[in-house]
């Protein structure tokens, strides 16, 4: 008697009727072809956009109260995770052990594909025991098909610790859905390669795991603004844009923010305390800690309409320039750097003068049931 697969009615293992003749496509057809998968795939994203508001406050709440977050995934979407957790500490500043990711395979996995350790629900369970998830943590489940077992012997073990249950899967019909707090569930559809999850699904996956980050890193104050003022400057071209990050919000030029930055030790936050409030850098720490690292109520000040200046007078200044080629004309020759070192705004020069939540939505879900790139 034949036995029915469990894969074979998952949306990821679905073969796509728009992609049959995918290996009889010239390549400027089969680029159309993925494109045009991709905005159904962004529209898919779109309609969790409540659940994923949701997880960004989830997470920040978590992250208020000294708790931790904790990927757990399986291939692509294990990969993920990991790269979630390796960016947070030089784009934010956070201890390593806040944000950490395990993946089926452990290390070599990341890098060469071991195919079966998925399938392990005890290695699944003993992997988040060894972090030692406890009520105040957040583990968010990464899986495609929503059916890989390590990633439920994960959940389930953390799920016993008290911690709260994030589930990121393509199949809105997983009945995970009644044993995780939240389920995020884009519906991406069929993959242009049948089962091939890195195409669409895992695409919709980088862009959830990104919103829930960093909206909750915004959430809890680690920008000003729009500007990465917890940067860590361990290259050049972070030190870079954490002079030029101190040059908008002060008014100090290139090389007095260079010196302030350096007095601070490199802690732009500090630096830019320190400037604005008159204070030494002791005291700017202290008042950081008081305001619960958030910049705007250290300083009282809201840095949009200075951001927003910035860039009308920029764009006000590439109009009298005669502002980009239209399309179809090739750009002018390049002036002389004198003309353009008169007529165009630079790094060095001040914005100014000197001195100067959402609601919940419905959830999907119920009670029961490593590490450093610069970011470009």
């Amino acid at each position: 008697m034949p036995v029915r697969s469990k894969w074979q009615s998952l949306p990821t293992e679905a073969i796509n009727p728009s992609s049959l003749a995918i290996d009889k496509l010239a390549p400027d057809e089969l680029v159309d072809l993925m494109i045009n998968e991709d905005r159904k795939m962004l529209a898919a994203v779109q309609r969790e956009r409540e659940r994923i508001a949701v997880g960004v406050e989830m997470i920040a709440a978590a992250l208020r109260k000294s708790g931790r977050v904790m990927f757990v995934g399986a291939g692509t979407s294990g990969r993920l995770g990991i790269l979630e957790s390796a960016e947070m500490p030089p784009t934010f500043s956070t201890d390593p052990d806040l944000v950490q990711a395990i993946m089926a395979g452990g290390r070599e996995a990341i890098f060469a594909a071991k195919e079966g350790v998925e399938d392990n629900y005890e290695e699944g369970a003993r992997s988040i025991t060894r972090l030692r998830p406890t009520k105040k943590d957040i583990v968010i489940g990464v899986s495609a098909s929503g059916m890989t077992q390590f990633v439920r012997g994960a959940l389930t073990r953390a799920r016993k610790a008290g911690a709260r249950i994030i589930f990121v899967t393509c199949d809105p019909g997983t009945e995970l859905q009644t044993f995780v707090d939240l389920t995020i569930a884009p519906g991406v559809g069929a993959e242009v390669i049948a089962g091939s999850t890195r195409l669409k699904a895992g695409t919709a996956t980088k862009l959830v795991l990104n919103m829930l980050t960093t909206g909750a890193m915004v959430r809890i104050g680690k920008t000003y603004g729009n500007l990465m003022v917890d940067v860590q400057t361990g290259s050049e071209k972070l030190k870079d844009r954490a002079r030029r990050i101190v040059n908008i919000v002060t008014g100090l030029d290139y090389e007095e923010s260079d010196k302030l930055l350096k007095r601070a030790h490199w802690n732009v936050k500090a630096a830019i305390v320190m400037e604005k409030a008159a204070l030494p850098l002791p005291k700017a720490l202290s008042r950081l800690r008081k305001a619960h690292d958030s910049m705007r109520d250290a300083l009282g000040e809201d840095i949009e309409p200075r951001l927003r200046g910035m860039l009308q007078g920029h764009a006000e200044a590439t109009s009298l320039n005669g502002g980009p080629a239209p399309a179809g004309r090739a750009p002018e020759p390049p002036r002389s750097a004198a003309s353009v070192e008169a007529a165009a705004p630079t790094p060095d020069e001040p914005a100014t003068t000197r001195r100067r939540g959402r609601g919940t939505a419905p959830r999907r879900g119920g009670a029961e049931e490593t590490k450093q790139e610069d970011e470009s």
